[in-house]
């Protein structure tokens, strides 16, 4: 715990040296909100593994806590530096190119979370993961105010609503804020729009995307998006990419079925936040909605995307690009770590749910004495589209 809070202090001292800085440009956006990211800043700290964070890389980090729309690229623990981009250009130049997974971290959507989530998932597979921070700026004031931070499973179509508050107030602009035409700016936010952009960038081949509370419905309103407006590249990045939502269950585009929704069994507020007909594939003992190691009842997102990654079969059609590495635990057998890799293909379909089964694997008898149930997520109902 004392390597949580000193990483935590060191990057609010740093935030501050550089409030000056920061106030030359939107002096009155920066100031209303400031107090309101450092509050962000520790929340992700108590709901997010920061101790994995460096304390270079967290001084590193301070100055671009709220960058909405911008690009990490996180390597595994002891294996570089985190690298912060500002462009979608600047990541591919940067070696965005070499991550196989993009992650999307929640709560309060600073990139001190956001990075710390990122490693997590990069100690999984031993390789550099992207991902993109949510930042914290006006719009997300409004939201929460009625009452976004505790249903935003249910009130996403607000966020999108008032991001044009933020670009009126002069936000910075990262990652595919200058890819997208007003339109689609108008309907989604920076952080969407630039996942988006990442997952449709040929430069880019992601094998696994991981999400974690708000950043599901990130995910979600990404993909729905892209299906809009690629349907066949859609399809064709469905074909390889495996799916693995962690404290909260959002419905993902029907074409989308490689998918591990796993959420704690005492997380009240992953399932508040859930949609009540896609049933957990995974419910971890005595752990609640925060991945923090340090505390207890945490969700331990490296041990489990391992165990994730381990179960997965590998096709024997097996495609040209190269599958994620599971770093094994050292007593892990030769056969698990063989098996480790992230298949190319997608899974078994899933059976279908009907309304019975649906209250079935919500009842309590079935979520403790049955082992996680397999859906067909086609033949569910249809998912609310994106605003």
């Amino acid at each position: 715990m004392f390597q949580t809070a000193f990483t935590l202090t060191l990057t609010q001292f740093a935030r501050t040296l550089s409030l000056p800085e920061r106030l030359q440009r939107s002096p009155l956006r920066n100031l209303t909100l400031e107090a309101l990211r450092q509050r962000n800043t520790a929340l992700d700290a108590l709901f997010y593994d920061i101790k994995v964070i460096t304390p270079e890389e967290a001084f590193y980090l301070s100055g671009s806590l709220a960058a909405e729309g911008s690009i990490m690229i996180v390597p595994p623990s002891g294996g570089g530096a985190i690298i912060l981009c500002e462009t979608l250009e600047e990541c591919a130049l940067r070696g965005g190119g070499d991550a196989r997974a993009l992650a999307v971290a929640g709560i309060g959507g600073s990139a001190l979370g956001a990075a710390a989530f990122a490693r997590n998932v990069a100690d999984a597979i031993d390789t550099p993961v992207a991902v993109v921070v949510s930042g914290y700026g006006l719009a997300d004031i409004v939201t929460e105010a009625v009452g976004g931070h505790f249903f935003f499973g249910h009130l996403r179509g607000l966020r999108p609503v008032f991001q044009m508050l933020d670009d009126l107030a002069g936000r910075p602009k990262f990652g595919a804020a200058d890819k997208s035409d007003s339109e689609t700016a108008s309907r989604t936010s920076l952080d969407t729009r630039t996942v988006r952009a990442l997952l449709a960038e040929p430069r880019f081949s992601f094998r696994l995307l991981a999400g974690h509370s708000k950043g599901n419905l990130v995910i979600s309103a990404a993909l729905h998006e892209l299906c809009k407006q690629d349907q066949v590249g859609a399809e064709t990045l469905a074909k390889r990419l495996k799916i693995v939502t962690i404290g909260a269950r959002i419905a993902m585009p029907p074409v989308f079925s490689d998918i591990v929704d796993v959420i704690g069994e005492w997380d009240w507020f992953g399932e508040m936040n859930s949609r009540p007909f896609i049933s957990a594939d995974q419910r971890i003992p005595h752990a609640w909605h925060h991945t923090n190691t340090d505390l207890a009842g945490h969700l331990p997102v490296t041990a489990v995307l391992k165990e994730i990654l381990a179960k997965a079969t590998i096709s024997e059609e097996t495609e040209a690009a190269p599958a994620l590495h599971v770093v094994a635990e050292p007593q892990a057998s030769n056969a698990q770590t063989n098996a480790a890799a992230l298949p190319s293909s997608k899974r078994p379909t899933r059976r279908p749910a009907t309304v019975d089964k649906v209250k079935e694997a919500f009842s309590e008898k079935t979520l403790r004495d049955l082992p996680p149930v397999q859906t067909d997520r086609s033949s569910e109902m249809q998912p609310p589209k994106p605003h």
